[in-house]
């Protein structure tokens, strides 16, 4: 009996499998059922973290903003001034205003001064 070469796409995706893999450590990295195992739970950790990774900016973002909001008596408290800027309808987002809030104070200020009137 002849001998039969096997075709290339088994090769293909195992080689695919191992350069997702290739900077993992250990067995993780050569063993092609290990480095499987290890992409299919590192796909479900980079999916679980990217809502998690809003979640952690959003919450840093309200803390920096209610620091300098409680520091510098621009409002009572952060929920006053979300409230006013919602009901003068001035259309700033929780991240440009903590990046205000900590490089530039003045305008924050500005910022309140034109809630306030």
């Amino acid at each position: 009996m002849t001998r039969v070469k096997r075709g290339y796409i088994a090769r293909r995706r195992r080689k695919k499998i191992r350069l997702f893999a290739s900077t993992f450590i250990g067995a993780h990295s050569r063993l092609t059922r290990t480095a499987t195992q290890q992409k299919m739970r590192a796909s479900v950790s980079s999916h679980r973290d990217r809502s998690r990774q809003k979640r952690d900016f959003r919450r840093l973002w309200i803390t920096r903003i209610n620091a300098v909001t409680h520091n510098n008596k621009v409002f009572s408290s952060y929920s006053r001034l979300i409230h006013n800027l919602y009901k003068k309808q001035l259309l700033l987002n929780r991240k440009i205003l903590a990046q205000v809030a900590i490089s530039n104070k003045n305008c924050l200020y500005t910022i309140s001064n034109q809630i306030l009137k």
